[in-house]
Protein backbone atom coordinates (compact mmCIF):
# COMPACT_ATOMS: atom_id res chain seq x y z
CA UNK A 1 0.00 0.00 0.00
CA UNK A 2 1.37 3.41 -1.13
CA UNK A 3 1.83 6.27 1.46
CA UNK A 4 -0.38 8.78 1.10
CA UNK A 5 2.77 11.18 0.01
CA UNK A 6 3.80 8.59 -2.65
CA UNK A 7 -0.10 8.49 -4.08
CA UNK A 8 0.61 12.36 -4.30
CA UNK A 9 3.36 12.10 -6.11
CA UNK A 10 2.44 9.16 -8.62
CA UNK A 11 -1.36 11.01 -9.23
CA UNK A 12 0.47 14.07 -9.92
CA UNK A 13 2.60 13.02 -12.44
CA UNK A 14 -0.40 10.98 -13.79
CA UNK A 15 -1.89 14.52 -14.53
CA UNK A 16 0.98 16.09 -15.73
CA UNK A 17 1.27 13.64 -18.51
CA UNK A 18 -2.31 13.51 -19.63
CA UNK A 19 -2.17 17.14 -19.92
CA UNK A 20 0.84 17.32 -21.81
CA UNK A 21 -1.23 14.82 -24.05
CA UNK A 22 -4.65 16.77 -24.49
CA UNK A 23 -2.56 19.90 -25.02
CA UNK A 24 -0.34 18.32 -27.91
CA UNK A 25 -3.46 16.81 -29.65
CA UNK A 26 -5.20 20.26 -29.21
CA UNK A 27 -8.93 21.30 -30.81
CA UNK A 28 -11.83 18.69 -29.91
CA UNK A 29 -9.48 17.05 -27.05
CA UNK A 30 -9.02 20.27 -24.93
CA UNK A 31 -13.16 20.79 -25.28
CA UNK A 32 -13.40 17.09 -24.15
CA UNK A 33 -10.90 17.43 -21.59
CA UNK A 34 -12.01 20.89 -19.95
CA UNK A 35 -15.54 19.69 -20.11
CA UNK A 36 -15.12 16.41 -18.25
CA UNK A 37 -13.21 18.33 -15.91
CA UNK A 38 -15.65 20.98 -15.41
CA UNK A 39 -18.50 18.17 -15.05
CA UNK A 40 -16.68 16.06 -12.24
CA UNK A 41 -16.31 18.98 -10.38
CA UNK A 42 -19.62 20.45 -10.81
CA UNK A 43 -20.72 16.89 -9.23
CA UNK A 44 -18.33 16.96 -6.55
CA UNK A 45 -19.66 20.90 -5.87
CA UNK A 46 -23.48 20.03 -5.57
CA UNK A 47 -22.43 16.36 -3.45
CA UNK A 48 -21.64 18.65 -0.98
CA UNK A 49 -24.81 20.40 -0.18
CA UNK A 50 -26.72 17.29 -1.96
CA UNK A 51 -24.70 14.41 -0.65
CA UNK A 52 -25.80 10.74 -1.72
CA UNK A 53 -28.82 10.35 -4.23
CA UNK A 54 -30.37 13.71 -2.69
CA UNK A 55 -31.18 16.26 -5.58
CA UNK A 56 -30.57 14.08 -8.42
CA UNK A 57 -32.85 15.93 -10.72
CA UNK A 58 -30.97 18.85 -9.97
CA UNK A 59 -27.28 17.71 -10.41
CA UNK A 60 -28.61 16.48 -13.86
CA UNK A 61 -29.99 19.55 -14.87
CA UNK A 62 -26.96 21.60 -13.75
CA UNK A 63 -25.06 18.91 -16.06
CA UNK A 64 -27.00 19.50 -18.81
CA UNK A 65 -26.81 23.16 -18.75
CA UNK A 66 -22.72 22.91 -18.34
CA UNK A 67 -23.02 21.14 -21.45
CA UNK A 68 -24.60 23.78 -23.13
CA UNK A 69 -22.46 26.54 -21.34
CA UNK A 70 -19.52 24.68 -23.37
CA UNK A 71 -20.74 24.30 -26.76
CA UNK A 72 -22.10 28.00 -26.52
CA UNK A 73 -18.61 28.96 -25.62
CA UNK A 74 -17.10 26.90 -28.48
CA UNK A 75 -19.47 28.09 -30.98
CA UNK A 76 -17.28 31.72 -30.01
CA UNK A 77 -20.95 33.31 -30.03
CA UNK A 78 -21.24 35.48 -26.78
CA UNK A 79 -24.48 36.55 -27.80
CA UNK A 80 -25.45 32.63 -27.47
CA UNK A 81 -23.12 32.17 -24.53
CA UNK A 82 -25.00 35.08 -22.69
CA UNK A 83 -28.72 33.62 -23.47
CA UNK A 84 -27.40 30.44 -21.75
CA UNK A 85 -26.08 31.81 -18.90
CA UNK A 86 -29.77 33.72 -18.39
CA UNK A 87 -31.15 30.29 -18.97
CA UNK A 88 -29.55 28.63 -16.82
CA UNK A 89 -30.16 31.22 -14.23
CA UNK A 90 -34.10 31.26 -14.78
CA UNK A 91 -33.84 27.46 -14.89
CA UNK A 92 -32.70 27.17 -11.37
CA UNK A 93 -35.27 30.07 -10.55
CA UNK A 94 -38.46 27.73 -12.03
CA UNK A 95 -37.15 24.68 -10.12
CA UNK A 96 -37.58 26.88 -6.70
CA UNK A 97 -40.67 28.31 -8.34
CA UNK A 98 -42.93 25.50 -8.93
CA UNK A 99 -41.16 23.31 -5.80
CA UNK A 100 -43.01 26.09 -3.55
CA UNK A 101 -46.00 26.38 -5.89
CA UNK A 102 -46.82 22.47 -5.89
CA UNK A 103 -45.28 20.56 -2.88
CA UNK A 104 -43.12 22.17 -0.82
CA UNK A 105 -44.18 25.61 0.65
CA UNK A 106 -41.16 25.75 3.05
CA UNK A 107 -38.59 25.32 -0.07
CA UNK A 108 -35.60 26.56 -0.02
CA UNK A 109 -34.04 29.57 -2.22
CA UNK A 110 -30.62 28.25 -1.42
CA UNK A 111 -31.33 25.40 -3.74
CA UNK A 112 -31.66 27.83 -6.84
CA UNK A 113 -28.49 29.79 -5.94
CA UNK A 114 -26.69 26.13 -5.21
CA UNK A 115 -27.86 25.14 -9.00
CA UNK A 116 -26.28 28.43 -10.96
CA UNK A 117 -23.30 29.31 -8.55
CA UNK A 118 -21.88 26.19 -9.86
CA UNK A 119 -22.08 26.53 -12.76
CA UNK A 120 -20.68 29.59 -12.53
CA UNK A 121 -18.29 28.48 -10.32
CA UNK A 122 -16.65 25.97 -12.39
CA UNK A 123 -18.15 25.42 -16.29
CA UNK A 124 -18.05 28.82 -16.58
CA UNK A 125 -14.51 29.48 -15.72
CA UNK A 126 -12.97 26.36 -17.04
CA UNK A 127 -14.45 27.20 -20.71
CA UNK A 128 -12.11 29.94 -20.65
CA UNK A 129 -9.86 27.27 -21.49
CA UNK A 130 -11.23 27.21 -24.95
CA UNK A 131 -9.89 30.27 -25.92
CA UNK A 132 -6.24 29.56 -25.04
CA UNK A 133 -3.08 29.28 -27.19
CA UNK A 134 -0.98 26.71 -26.08
CA UNK A 135 1.21 28.62 -24.49
CA UNK A 136 -1.12 30.35 -22.64
CA UNK A 137 -2.91 26.89 -20.99
CA UNK A 138 0.60 26.16 -20.17
CA UNK A 139 1.13 28.92 -18.27
CA UNK A 140 -1.83 29.06 -16.72
CA UNK A 141 -1.57 25.42 -15.74
CA UNK A 142 2.01 25.18 -14.40
CA UNK A 143 1.69 28.42 -12.80
CA UNK A 144 -1.01 27.08 -11.17
CA UNK A 145 0.50 23.85 -10.06
CA UNK A 146 3.96 25.76 -9.26
CA UNK A 147 1.57 27.64 -6.72
CA UNK A 148 0.23 24.23 -5.44
CA UNK A 149 3.73 22.41 -5.49
CA UNK A 150 6.12 24.88 -4.04
CA UNK A 151 3.41 26.17 -1.28
CA UNK A 152 3.34 22.19 -0.16
CA UNK A 153 6.51 21.46 0.34
CA UNK A 154 7.88 25.00 1.46
CA UNK A 155 5.49 24.82 3.93
CA UNK A 156 6.30 21.05 5.03
CA UNK A 157 10.17 21.83 5.18
CA UNK A 158 9.93 25.37 7.04
CA UNK A 159 6.48 25.32 8.89
CA UNK A 160 6.15 28.64 10.83
CA UNK A 161 3.34 31.41 11.38
CA UNK A 162 0.00 30.42 9.95
CA UNK A 163 -1.65 32.90 7.18
CA UNK A 164 -5.50 32.68 8.12
CA UNK A 165 -5.96 29.24 10.12
CA UNK A 166 -9.71 29.67 10.67
CA UNK A 167 -9.85 29.19 7.10
CA UNK A 168 -7.22 26.80 6.65
CA UNK A 169 -5.25 25.71 9.54
CA UNK A 170 -2.11 23.88 7.76
CA UNK A 171 -1.28 26.95 5.22
CA UNK A 172 1.85 29.18 6.49
CA UNK A 173 3.26 32.00 5.50
CA UNK A 174 6.66 30.06 4.46
CA UNK A 175 4.18 28.02 2.09
CA UNK A 176 2.79 30.95 0.58
CA UNK A 177 6.46 32.48 -0.01
CA UNK A 178 7.51 29.37 -1.73
CA UNK A 179 4.23 29.08 -4.04
CA UNK A 180 4.82 32.60 -5.01
CA UNK A 181 8.54 31.96 -5.82
CA UNK A 182 7.70 28.45 -8.11
CA UNK A 183 4.63 31.01 -10.32
CA UNK A 184 7.49 33.57 -10.79
CA UNK A 185 9.99 31.50 -12.04
CA UNK A 186 6.96 29.20 -14.62
CA UNK A 187 5.76 32.24 -15.68
CA UNK A 188 9.39 33.81 -16.29
CA UNK A 189 10.70 30.59 -18.47
CA UNK A 190 7.15 30.46 -20.29
CA UNK A 191 7.05 34.53 -20.56
CA UNK A 192 10.48 34.82 -21.78
CA UNK A 193 10.48 31.49 -23.97
CA UNK A 194 7.06 31.78 -25.78
CA UNK A 195 5.54 35.42 -25.05
CA UNK A 196 5.41 38.62 -26.76
CA UNK A 197 9.19 39.44 -25.36
CA UNK A 198 9.43 42.86 -28.20
CA UNK A 199 6.36 44.60 -26.15
CA UNK A 200 6.63 42.32 -22.69
CA UNK A 201 9.65 43.14 -20.56
CA UNK A 202 11.09 40.50 -17.76
CA UNK A 203 9.42 41.91 -14.81
CA UNK A 204 5.85 42.10 -16.06
CA UNK A 205 6.16 38.33 -16.10
CA UNK A 206 7.15 38.61 -12.24
CA UNK A 207 3.79 40.56 -11.90
CA UNK A 208 2.32 38.40 -13.41
CA UNK A 209 3.41 35.28 -11.79
CA UNK A 210 2.81 37.43 -8.64
CA UNK A 211 -0.66 37.85 -9.79
CA UNK A 212 -1.50 34.43 -10.61
CA UNK A 213 -0.12 33.27 -7.62
CA UNK A 214 -2.21 35.28 -5.55
CA UNK A 215 -4.99 34.05 -7.21
CA UNK A 216 -4.41 30.59 -6.67
CA UNK A 217 -4.01 30.88 -2.92
CA UNK A 218 -7.35 32.88 -2.72
CA UNK A 219 -9.41 30.08 -5.11
CA UNK A 220 -7.75 27.54 -2.64
CA UNK A 221 -8.61 29.67 0.72
CA UNK A 222 -12.71 30.06 -0.79
CA UNK A 223 -12.95 26.02 -1.44
CA UNK A 224 -11.25 25.54 2.23
CA UNK A 225 -13.90 27.89 3.76
CA UNK A 226 -16.47 25.88 2.22
CA UNK A 227 -15.68 23.04 2.38
CA UNK A 228 -14.86 23.48 6.45
CA UNK A 229 -18.65 25.78 6.80
CA UNK A 230 -20.29 22.40 5.20
CA UNK A 231 -17.88 19.83 7.80
CA UNK A 232 -16.01 17.99 4.61
CA UNK A 233 -12.67 17.41 4.72
CA UNK A 234 -12.11 16.53 0.48
CA UNK A 235 -14.58 17.20 -2.30
CA UNK A 236 -14.05 13.69 -3.33
CA UNK A 237 -12.00 10.75 -3.66
CA UNK A 238 -11.38 10.61 -7.17
CA UNK A 239 -7.29 11.03 -7.37
CA UNK A 240 -5.36 8.94 -4.51
CA UNK A 241 -3.61 11.80 -2.58
CA UNK A 242 -5.46 14.61 -3.78
CA UNK A 243 -8.59 14.34 -2.56
CA UNK A 244 -10.98 15.12 -5.32
CA UNK A 245 -11.65 17.13 -8.73
CA UNK A 246 -12.40 20.62 -7.00
CA UNK A 247 -9.75 20.13 -4.47
CA UNK A 248 -7.36 20.00 -7.74
CA UNK A 249 -8.73 23.08 -9.67
CA UNK A 250 -9.85 25.78 -6.70
CA UNK A 251 -6.85 27.56 -7.40
CA UNK A 252 -7.45 27.14 -11.36
CA UNK A 253 -10.46 28.26 -11.31
CA UNK A 254 -9.90 32.20 -10.18
CA UNK A 255 -6.46 31.86 -11.95
CA UNK A 256 -8.36 31.77 -15.33
CA UNK A 257 -10.22 34.72 -15.22
CA UNK A 258 -7.38 36.96 -13.66
CA UNK A 259 -5.42 35.74 -16.11
CA UNK A 260 -8.05 36.83 -19.08
CA UNK A 261 -8.07 40.26 -17.05
CA UNK A 262 -4.65 40.70 -17.43
CA UNK A 263 -3.94 40.25 -21.02
CA UNK A 264 -6.71 42.31 -21.99
CA UNK A 265 -4.56 44.86 -20.35
CA UNK A 266 -0.98 43.68 -21.82
CA UNK A 267 0.03 42.08 -24.80
CA UNK A 268 1.46 38.99 -23.48
CA UNK A 269 1.74 36.70 -26.32
CA UNK A 270 1.32 37.02 -30.19
CA UNK A 271 -2.00 36.11 -30.96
Amino acid sequence: MLSSHSQRIFTGLAMLVALCAVMALGGWYVFGAALLVALLGLLEYYALFWPGRQGIGKKAIGLVLASCIFLAARSQNMELLAAVLLASFWTANMFFLFCYGTKDRNASFANAAVLFTGLLYLPLSLQLFLFLSPAESALVLLATIASDTGAYYAGCLIGGPKIWPVVSPKKTWAGSFGGMSASVVVSLIIGLGFGNTLQTPWWIWICLGIILNIAAQFGDFFESALKRRLGVKDSGHLLPGHGGIMDRIDGLVLVLPVYFAARTLYPLFVN
